[in-house]
């Protein structure tokens, strides 16, 4: 099959691009630049185009040819102020509603599209992990409100086009921010992220690997709307924060107020880190005969972050 990725030199593009090529597809990414001599493409051809300029997406289309497209069109920063959210994702939105829009338009009659969402947009009134059919966030705090319109946006489209979206979990691995040098990790190793209104937020997290063969699994099928694609393993921040930080032999995280905290953080950082309601994962394992390689965090942070303080943490 041919495939076309959009956002190809993203942290998901990392894994998926030799996936699909390991799996016999013949593949082009879509990159608004030129990746540079260090990235690994071996079998993939490139083509620029802007996903923002209507004229570019069906040139660069036109020139892939596509059979499928797979979008994960994103442009999140390396590392996230909470309280600037809403002009840190501005150009994220704008590629999941113009960029999504553009790009469906120019590949008008592919046989197979799939797109990136979240699974973390549920709303937190409800028990236990959220399945696909849990509404999403309600009443978001005000930062948040023009990231979930947007996701919303992404999703009609995709569904407009009879495709598929993959609500992703909390992204880790190479390039992520809970990679090594990743800007979370720093914080953690620096002592700088406390547990906030007790750390009661639920995470769901999926590593690009895992995320990689879903996409994989999911261009053989015929699977539409939407499937939450996480790991087994919903966790309180209170439980995988300090795990993580006892595995880098960091500072063991402090608990601060959630009153105190939204100085610092705004409502934003304050309801991630203690309202975020976890996923469930079962229909994309049965609908996609989906297997993980890291089917909890616990093993995937071991495995990413090293070490011995890492292997005895994961025990």
């Amino acid at each position: 099959m041919r495939v076309l990725v959009a956002g190809a030199t993203g942290v998901i593009g990392g894994q998926l691009l030799p996936a699909l090529v390991a799996a016999g597809h013949d593949v082009t990414g879509l990159a608004r630049n030129a990746p540079g001599d260090d990235a690994d493409l071996a079998g993939v051809r490139i083509v620029v185009g802007d996903a923002l300029n209507r004229a570019s997406m069906e040139r660069a289309v036109d020139e892939a040819a596509p059979d499928a497209v797979v979008n994960m069109l994103t442009a999140i920063p390396p590392e996230i102020d909470p309280k600037r959210l809403a002009e840190q994702f501005a150009l994220t939105n704008r590629l999941r509603t113009e960029g999504t829009r553009n790009l469906l338009a120019a590949a008008s009659g592919v046989k197979r599209v799939i797109a990136q969402g979240l699974a973390y947009a549920y709303d937190p009134r409800g028990d236990g992990p959220a399945s696909e059919a849990a509404p999403l966030w309600h009443r978001p705090p005000k930062p948040f409100v023009p990231v979930l319109a947007a996701l919303r946006e992404l999703e009609r489209s995709t569904r407009d086009a009879g495709g598929l979206v993959l609500r992703l979990g909390h992204l880790y691995g190479p390039g992520t921010i809970y990679a090594p040098n990743g800007s979370f990790v720093r914080q953690v190793r620096a002592g700088k992220l406390p547990l906030v209104g007790g750390g009661t937020a639920t995470f769901s997290f999926s590593h690009t690997y895992d995320v990689a063969a879903a996409v994989v699994a999911a261009l053989d099928g015929d699977e539409t709307g939407v499937l939450n694609v996480v790991d087994d393993e919903p966790a309180r921040m209170s439980e995988w924060l300090p795990f993580l930080a006892t595995m880098i032999d960091a500072p063991r995280p402090k608990s601060v107020p959630a009153v105190l905290a939204r100085f610092a953080v705004g409502p934003w950082g304050v309801a991630f880190m203690s309202e975020l309601r976890g996923a469930d994962n079962t229909r994309a394992k049965d609908t996609l005969d989906w297997e993980l390689r890291y089917a909890s965090w616990r093993t995937g942070f071991a495995a990413e972050l090293g070490g011995t303080a890492a292997a005895d943490a994961s025990q």
